[in-house]
């Protein structure tokens, strides 16, 4: 894609405080314990918040990319921004960005991952960091998104709720654990747990869809706008307001389920920049996740993209459950 066009600048900040270089490493049939037999596809700049921007700009979105790189390796990141057409705004740290390891198995299935540590930004290093964020002019939405570095306070991403939405852009919010639990008193605008971390944030099992869906109900009533929970296979589920509505997507060759996630908060975002309703968010979030399903880790700009987005998007079901 071309170059963001800074006149106009972006619509969307995302940051990644703990970005990584993918490693993704491909085993048929991958045995723990023993010797395996690997091919390397090769390194990618990740993170969450890299992923949800190259996901973005892909759709023809101006983005502009914050966060922390290590200036021993930040080339891999400058070179992808590049390439995606992504504003690069990232501060560079002494040192070397992290490395992550992602085994995919070809023949069982599944994916493997390995995550190192970050680099540990300074005080100085986080305030630069907000700055920044006081300084994007016309951004609509910030993306805080990823695990926090060492060092970094655990209510760092609910401090930053609250400075951004004081100014009038809308937050949405892709973490987990503490990070989570104490930013959705800042109120995001949109979070989106998987069910696994929606179980450990309401602190019981969640059985069924109901169960779900009465757990995304609470986080709604605690001040988050949207909830969107991933269910793997199984869709997901949306909730806003007394609305909630299932996407259910079709049957698909999966080609890699990473980003997977990554894409789906991109849709979202998409979404809100077109000012959809529940069920049209529902629809084009699940075919943005369907779009980084089936094509593993490239990445393709342009017309394409957004032609295999707006197909997919016509394939997926989407059902309302309940109203208030």
């Amino acid at each position: 894609m071309g170059s963001i066009d800074d006149k106009a600048g972006p619509e969307v900040a995302t940051v990644t405080l703990n970005p990584a270089i993918d490693r993704t490493v491909r085993v048929a049939g991958l045995a723990p314990g023993a010797v395996n037999r690997a091919e390397l596809v090769g390194d990618r700049a990740g993170g969450k918040g890299v992923n949800v921007a190259a996901g973005l700009a892909e759709q023809g979105h101006r983005v502009a990319a914050l966060g922390f790189l290590g200036e021993d390796n930040a080339e891999v990141f400058a070179r992808f921004f590049a390439e995606r057409g992504v504003e690069d705004r990232c501060q560079r740290l002494p040192g070397a960005t992290r490395m992550g390891i992602k085994i995919v198995d070809t023949k069982g299935g599944g994916t493997t991952d390995l995550n190192f540590p970050g680099l540990a930004p300074a005080a100085r290093d986080l305030e630069g960091l907000m700055l920044r964020l006081d300084s994007l002019e016309g951004a609509r939405w910030c993306v805080l998104a990823g695990s926090l570095p060492p060092g970094v306070a655990h209510d760092f991403y609910a401090v930053a709720t609250r400075r951004l939405r004081a100014r009038g852009v809308r937050v949405a919010l892709d973490t987990s654990g503490a990070a989570l639990r104490a930013a959705l008193g800042a109120g995001p605008d949109l979070i989106k747990p998987n069910e696994h971390e929606l179980s450990e944030l309401v602190g019981r099992p969640l059985a069924d869809e109901a169960a779900v869906i009465a757990a995304a109900r609470e986080l709604v009533a605690g001040g988050a706008g949207l909830v969107a929970v991933s269910r793997g296979a199984e869709g997901a589920v949306f909730v806003r307001g007394d609305e909630v509505v299932a996407a259910r997507p079709p049957r698909i060759e999966v080609g890699s389920t990473v980003g997977a996630g990554d894409a789906m908060v991109a849709g979202l975002v998409a979404a809100g920049l077109r000012g959809l309703g529940l069920a049209e968010t529902a629809r084009l979030a699940t075919a943005f996740s369907l779009h980084a399903l089936t094509r593993g880790t490239a990445v393709e700009g342009g017309a394409d993209a957004r032609a295999a987005v707006a197909a997919f998007a016509a394939r997926v079901t989407v059902e309302t459950r309940e109203r208030a």
